[in-house]
């Protein structure tokens, strides 16, 4: 009986102790799975894809640096509820099979829980049916989009970036409002930039319907605009609205002075880069365009901050156009990542959106999600070159309802 009584206290001792094993094995588990599901207490697990490398790294660099520079300094402000943003930003070389290839690292070996600020239209519709639909792991403020990407919403992908379409709009307004009545549309010949320049009659006429509104495609990466400005010059508008790249456009200005032709110039958000002032010089002067920031020079408070946190942590990158607008969507992912109680995991991130109605980063509209509202905003802030620089003009502006 003794020895029975030994064995099984033994037994029962070896039970207890593999019972606490499993106990925390469990936990262990536990853990990692929330540190794969973001949901860690020291840090939030997010990523992007961006071109660093390519023709259009101009635009994923300076990108890189606003969003960087805001996660840095918030990292360094204690990060959001008291967790640091890990943001892992990867090349993609602007190609979509390279941005499958990148979302499938992100999602499966770095375990972010949200594909922040990245870059790309054809490359984020590549990636949609891993990230967004088997992974379940959202989207959010992706430079780039289409109106199909938000009617009807799509689960997970939510957009700050104010729709080409909506751009035009208000730069159709703009130059009625200016008084135009012969408005002459200069724009590159490939369907997306055609879909572009589309909107401005309809939205030009509803304004005042005695507006006349044409078109003059032209053909993409055009570098000679001596026989288009001719054109221009013979049709007599009294604006012109440019629907081309920043390179194009600085080719049309300059050209458009050589041959002293002088109607207001009007241009969509990416016709208003730092780029089109360098290329053109004082052929740009005067030009007036719409964006989704307020001007980078701008002596807003919250500019301001921007231009600060770029000298202290991008020292050497330019506080332009691109990395403000990066550093409002940073700013955008923080204030709602905030409002999460608890783990902050993928579908909390999306909960989170679906209930922020008003998110105001200060230097771009404020923005209004819903569970049905998935684009954040439709308003853009207008700038035209003085003295050199792009200068904020009023306040942001919606512009009326198309169609």
């Amino acid at each position: 009986m003794l020895r029975r009584s030994s064995r099984f206290r033994r037994t029962a001792g070896t039970i207890a102790v593999l019972a606490s094993v499993a106990l925390m094995a469990g936990a262990c588990a536990g853990q990692d799975s929330a540190s794969a599901g973001g949901g860690s207490q020291s840090d939030i697990n997010i990523g992007a894809w961006m071109p660093l490398t390519g023709a259009l790294a101009a635009y994923g660099v300076p990108e890189k640096a606003g969003a960087d520079a805001y996660f840095k300094m918030l990292n360094a402000q204690g990060g959001i509820n008291g967790r640091k943003i890990r943001w892992t930003v990867k090349d993609n070389a602007y190609d979509p099979q390279q941005t499958v290839q990148i979302a499938r690292e992100l999602v499966g070996q770095d375990k972010v829980v949200a594909i922040v600020d990245a870059n790309g239209t054809a490359q984020g519709e590549a990636a949609f049916p891993f990230v967004l639909q088997q992974s379940k792991v959202p989207i959010l403020n992706e430079l780039g989009g289409s109106e199909s990407w938000y009617d009807p919403p799509r689960p997970g992908l939510f957009g700050t970036q104010t729709l080409y379409e909506d751009q035009a709009a208000a730069v159709a307004t703009w130059a009625v409002q200016d008084g135009a009545r012969k408005i002459l549309v200069v724009h590159s010949d490939p369907a997306a930039f055609v879909n572009v320049a589309e909107q401005v009659e309809p939205v030009a006429k509803k304004t005042d319907p005695s507006v006349e509104v044409d078109r003059l495609p032209v053909k993409f990466q055009t570098t000679d605009y001596t026989p288009v400005v001719s054109k221009v010059k013979a049709d007599k508008p009294d604006a012109v609205i440019l629907v081309l790249t920043s390179p194009e456009a600085a080719a049309y200005l300059k050209e458009a002075k050589l041959q002293g032709l002088s109607p207001a110039t009007y241009g969509y958000a990416p016709v208003a880069a730092e780029s089109t002032i360098t290329l053109a010089k004082d052929a740009a002067e005067g030009l007036k365009a719409v964006q989704l920031v307020k001007a980078p020079t701008d002596p807003d408070p919250a500019v301001k901050e921007f231009r600060t946190a770029m000298a202290k942590y991008e020292p050497g990158q330019p506080a332009g156009f691109i990395a403000l607008w990066a550093w409002s969507n940073a700013k955008v992912f923080a204030q709602i990542a905030k409002t999460v109680k608890g783990p902050v995991t993928s579908d909390a991130l999306i909960k989170a959106y679906e209930k922020a109605s008003a998110v105001d980063p200060g230097v771009s509209p404020v923005m209004k999600f819903g569970p049905s509202s998935h684009l954040g905003t439709r308003s853009v802030q207008r700038v035209v070159v003085k003295d050199g620089v792009w200068t904020s003009v009023g306040d942001f502006y919606t512009p009326p309802a198309r169609g």
